[in-house]
């Protein structure tokens, strides 16, 4: 599992919406798995799943994406990218987890 947490100064629609295209686009295997968001009283926050296939683990990769801005304040963003390990007990390699960061890093 690998995480990425940052604060941004940006429009939060705007930053989305380059998440989700730019993830999608950044691989052929990438998809949008699930979005969710919710907006209360001048909050905002938005989820979005992707997922796609580890040429160098062999297998799939999850990158959770959560946005949330109070009012018209900074946009803090955290991703998770997790499933790229093939070992049953203990995680061998995490280099597709870790690359799968690294394109949300390049978007932002």
């Amino acid at each position: 599992m690998a995480k990425y947490e940052v604060t941004l100064n940006r429009d939060f629609w705007q930053v989305l919406r380059a998440i989700e295209t730019g993830i999608v686009s950044g691989s052929a295997s990438a998809s949008l798995e699930e979005a969710s968001d919710f907006e209360n009283g001048g909050a905002r926050c938005s989820v979005r799943v992707f997922e796609r296939y580890s040429w160098s683990g062999g297998n799939r990769l999850s990158l959770s994406v959560t946005l949330f801005q109070s009012g018209e304040g900074p946009v803090y963003l955290s991703a998770i990218s997790t499933g790229g390990s093939q070992a049953m007990f203990f995680k061998v390699n995490t280099w597709g987890e870790e690359a799968f960061l690294n394109k949300l890093k390049e978007l932002l």
